[in-house]
């Protein structure tokens, strides 16, 4: 499984990267790349149960993480990327960016 994205902060939002039961359960890595010549961008990503939902569970794997311009972060740890993704109650992965960051996102 490969998933790949381009985020945008100026859209203020969280990103799904993967849905709740979307059966991506083999995640090996994430990498997130500042795609910015000059700035550090601010990265979160977590997973979370039922989003639209106000009593959702949400557990970082990383928060606030500051990545410097033109750098990649890689999250190679599969114990830290492990989660139950195989059914629509199970967890989904999420990001937030800062508002003026941009960021690719390579997941496999």
């Amino acid at each position: 499984m490969q998933k790949y994205h381009n985020i945008d902060g100026s859209s203020g939002v969280d990103v799904e990267l993967l849905a709740p039961g979307s059966g991506s359960s083999g995640i090996n890595s994430i990498a997130v790349v500042n795609t910015h010549a000059a700035n550090s961008a601010t990265v979160s990503i977590f997973i979370q149960t039922s989003p639209s939902s106000a009593a959702s569970n949400t557990f970082y794997v990383i928060k606030g993480v500051s990545v410097p311009a033109g750098t990649t972060l890689l999250l190679d740890n599969n114990s830290l990327l492990s989660f139950n993704n195989r059914t629509s109650t199970g967890y989904g992965l999420y990001t937030t960016v800062g508002s003026s960051d941009t960021v690719d996102i390579l997941i496999s």
